[in-house]
Formats: C-alpha cells, sequence, structure tokens
C-alpha cells in the first residue's frame, strides 16, 4: 500500500525560516513498470528533456529506454547497451536528438536517438567506473567524473582524443554537473566528503570548496548561479553559498535516508524545489527555504512481491511550468512513479 505524508508544521514558536509551509499539493498521475522487478531493473539514472515531453531511463538491465511524459507514459524505443549506465544526459543543442551516457566499464557513448546507434565514444578513465557525465550549457565541452580520481574536459566534436581539462582527486569523483545558468562553472562531488567547484577555464585551483559533510558526497546540483546543493551519504542535504569569501554553508536538509546508496537529487530551478530519494523507499521534496521536507511519499509498488531492501535510487524535475510541476522518480525494482504537483490557493495554504 502507498503512502503519502505531508509532515507536521514545527511549532511557531520555532524561527520563521526552519517553519516550512506546505504551498504544493502532490499526486501519483503514472506509474510505469517496465518489468517483474528484479535487481537487474534497478535504475540508476531518470533525466527529463529540456521540453518536459520525454524522459529517459538506464541503469542495471543495460538498456536507456525513453518514455514519453505527457499523458499516459509510453516507452518510445529502448537502446541495448554494452555496460550497465550510471548516468545520461540529453545533449544541449541537439534538438533533443543526442544523449550522452557514462557506464560502469568507463566508457562515455553519445547515440543518435533517430536512429538509436553510437555517434561519440571515449574511454580515458582507465576502464574504471563512471559515476557521472554532463554537458556544457555554454560551451561544446562535456564532462565525467570516475573512479578512477579524475574530473575530465573533453571535446566531442573529437572523437577518442585526450581530455582537454583534468583534475585529480584522492578519491573517487562521484558527480559532475556544469551551471545550467551558462558560464564556465562546474560543480563535483567527490569520495573525500568534500564537494568542489571549478572554473573550467582555468583549473588549477577550485573557485570553492564545501566542506561539511561526513561521508562521501554522491551529489551536486545548482540551484541558482550563487548557490549549490550537495548530497552525501551522511543522510543529509547541504546548501552552500558560491560567491561569499567563505564559501558559507546555508541550510542543511533532513529527513530522508542515505547510508550508503545513491538515490538522486534534482532541482526544480523554477520554484526552488528540491527533490531526492531514500533508502527508506520513499520520495521526499524539500523547499529550498526550509531544511524540513514538504511532502513524502511511499514508493511500494502496485501490485507483486515488495522487497525488504529496496530503495529510490533516482529522481528528475521537468523544468517546465511554474505553478504546476511535474517530478519523475524510479525505485529499485525498476518501477517509475510520475508525481504532478500544483501550487495550493492562499487560503488553503497550511
Amino acid at each position: 500500500m502507498n503512502h503519502t505524508t505531508t509532515p507536521p508544521p514545527r511549532s511557531p514558536d520555532d524561527q520563521e525560516d526552519q517553519s516550512p509551509k506546505f504551498e504544493w499539493d502532490f499526486h501519483v498521475s503514472a506509474v510505469v513498470s517496465s518489468s517483474a522487478g528484479t535487481i537487474s531493473d534497478t535504475l540508476g539514472v531518470i533525466e527529463v528533456n529540456s521540453s518536459g515531453t520525454l524522459f529517459a531511463t538506464g541503469g542495471i538491465a543495460r538498456k536507456i529506454r525513453v518514455y514519453t511524459l505527457n499523458g499516459n507514459p509510453t516507452c518510445q524505443f529502448n537502446i541495448c547497451t554494452p555496460a550497465k549506465l550510471s548516468s545520461l544526459k540529453w545533449k544541449p543543442l541537439s534538438a533533443g536528438k543526442t544523449m550522452g551516457s557514462a557506464d560502469y566499464d568507463g566508457v562515455i557513448t553519445e547515440y543518435d536517438l533517430e536512429t538509436q546507434m553510437p555517434v561519440f565514444e571515449r574511454d580515458e578513465h582507465s576502464g574504471r567506473r563512471i559515476w557521472s557525465m554532463d554537458y556544457s550549457h555554454s560551451s561544446v565541452v562535456g564532462a565525467s567524473g570516475s573512479d578512477d580520481g579524475t574530473m575530465q574536459i573533453w571535446d566531442p566534436r573529437h572523437d577518442g582524443v585526450k581530455s582537454v581539462g583534468k583534475v585529480h582527486f584522492r578519491a573517487p569523483v562521484c558527480c559532475v554537473e556544469f551551471s545550467p545558468f551558462g558560464g564556465a562553472l562546474i560543480a563535483v562531488g567527490c569520495a573525500d566528503r568534500k564537494a568542489y567547484v571549478y572554473d573550467v577555464r582555468n583549473m588549477v585551483n577550485p573557485v570553492a570548496i564545501f566542506d561539511g559533510h561526513q561521508r562521501t558526497v554522491s551529489y551536486t546540483r545548482f540551484v541558482d548561479d550563487q548557490t549549490v546543493v550537495t548530497s552525501g551519504t551522511d543522510g543529509c542535504l547541504k546548501m552552500w553559498n558560491i560567491e561569499d569569501h567563505d564559501h558559507s554553508l546555508i541550510r542543511t536538509y533532513r529527513g530522508h535516508t542515505n547510508q550508503r546508496r545513491f538515490v538522486g537529487l534534482s532541482i526544480w530551478r523554477n520554484q526552488g524545489l528540491i527533490g531526492c530519494g531514500s533508502e527508506s523507499n520513499q520520495v521526499f521534496v524539500y523547499d529550498k527555504r526550509w531544511g524540513e521536507p514538504i511532502w513524502v511519499h511511499g514508493f511500494e509498488p502496485e501490485g507483486g512481491t515488495r522487497s525488504e531492501h529496496g530503495f529510490v535510487s533516482s529522481i528528475c524535475w521537468s523544468q517546465v511550468g511554474d505553478d504546476e510541476c511535474t517530478l519523475v522518480g524510479g525505485g529499485s525494482d525498476g518501477v517509475v512513479k510520475i508525481f504532478s504537483g500544483k501550487r495550493k490557493t492562499l487560503t488553503s495554504i497550511s
């Protein structure tokens, strides 16, 4: 049975900036199940395209599946891949026709979605698992982070060439994200418990170092051009200021469970909502203004046998809309749930 929870508000005696207002109504609008739900179907990544009309999934099953997002979701096609997938990205300026992927064998591959064939490949991480890849929104380059302890910048116009930039860390790199607001910044999450922001034009030293997590930083996401949210396997999210001299911690978000797995992190930048999964098999939504969740939803399957170790493994917002929103979540059983949100009227906000 599925359970949706709206966490109780704090006492009015608490500080205002710590008392969340529940301004959004969410509900499950669709459920997609690709199979019977085994560990081989665990979803590692979900990506929604820029127009909010399609989403893609990837993971242990070695398939990229592309679905329609509006209305009743249907699978448009599958692309079989040679290895398990850890990361997918729609390539900017390709009119939605190209997708990049990163896999467990340390290979970046671009696919032409019309022909469903690979058009670019690079293998410069010494065969070590790539956890994350992304594309710049202001230039042609891409980036990848790997178990080999490097973050590499590369040019997909040149197949197989060496990286055009590289940073060596002393621990695996778990996440890379270019600023979606343009410019030259890239945020990096690392197993050394820190997150970094670099200017790709000069990567000798980071622009900012965020040091506050007690365990691996698994995700980094830009909220706007001045702030970044990080997720750690210490069970919390943290929002940081890039601009100030101390790169200060703005807020910590707690409620979900995350100690050892990748559970997803996504920001709906239009309204500052943060979505993440949980090892408690729930989806959590936070408002960037408050450290407590504003909505929690259980991810139990609609039918079949429930795994005792199920968890929400991937999450992605559509960036379309202002007063209505769409969140796509995937579970360790391969099930995808699509959540629709709508801003409450002023009289109904509690």
